[in-house]
């Protein structure tokens, strides 16, 4: 068991339970790879598992799960909303290195400066947020150019302690979940053309921004090859352009 399994169990569990879950179409050669890692006795092997969903109002659930040992475990678990509701993202990266824990926790806005938006979905979970807040303090540094994509109950912090990953941070995880799942229980069918425009052109820059600046690119590269991880980030990960213009 690692550490991160746990997480996306209960993620795919509750997504059961709640959704009308149907599979989301993972491109070939991307389901699983493996790399060896390291030299001689700290020689590892990694191995990058892809998960894909969708349900009635959610375009993409997807997650990537990195296994290597006990200095490499990453779990990047992102839900997309379809083009025709207002839904925030839900966003989880949730990452171990050698030295130590980094965990991001959100339900990422698509019009962060808005104030009705802000209190349609940022108002009800910062409870939740302020919860967690003593046990998961600030993380630190953050981009300036990342802060219009992230909500005022942003959960960005560095736990020393894998304990804290597995307590603090599991049930930070499940409550988080499961208030975007209600969020998307109501959220409403949007009809009118200023406002889906308006969504179009917030998803694009969100997923541009990430596929661009995404942090796994260099550790993806290092195990698999530029190739492999370019297709990977935009053919997978960040998709919504690809399945825009019907490219392949």
């Amino acid at each position: 068991m690692t550490l991160y399994q746990p997480f996306l169990d209960y993620a795919i569990a509750v997504l059961q339970d709640r959704l009308d879950l149907q599979p989301y179409p993972i491109p070939a050669g991307f389901e699983s790879k493996r790399a060896i890692i390291g030299k001689g006795k700290h020689q590892e092997e990694v191995l990058t598992t892809s998960y894909g969903y969708q349900a009635p109002k959610l375009r993409q659930i997807r997650a990537a799960h990195v296994q290597g040992g006990k200095s490499l475990q990453v779990l990047n678990f992102v839900i997309f909303p379809h083009l025709n509701y207002d839904l925030p993202f839900f966003g989880a990266d949730l990452v171990t290195l050698p030295g130590g824990h980094l965990i991001a926790l959100d339900m990422q806005p698509l019009f962060r400066d808005d104030p009705g938006y802000q209190t349609k979905y940022t108002q009800p979970i910062l409870p939740i947020f302020k919860t967690y807040q003593q046990h998961l303090p600030w993380g630190g540094d953050f981009p300036e150019e990342a802060r219009p994509f992230f909500s005022p109950a942003f959960l960005w912090t560095r736990p020393q302690q894998t304990e804290v990953v597995e307590t603090h941070v599991f049930e930070a995880f499940k409550d988080y979940l499961q208030a975007y799942l209600s969020f998307v229980k109501q959220a409403a069918l949007v009809s009118d053309s200023q406002s889906l425009g308006d969504i179009k052109q917030a998803q694009l820059r969100y997923l541009r921004y990430r596929a661009e600046k995404d942090p796994a690119r260099g550790m993806f590269t290092r195990f698999y090859g530029p190739e492999w991880t370019e297709e990977y980030i935009h053919g997978f990960l960040f998709d919504l352009e690809r399945k825009l213009t019907g490219v392949r």
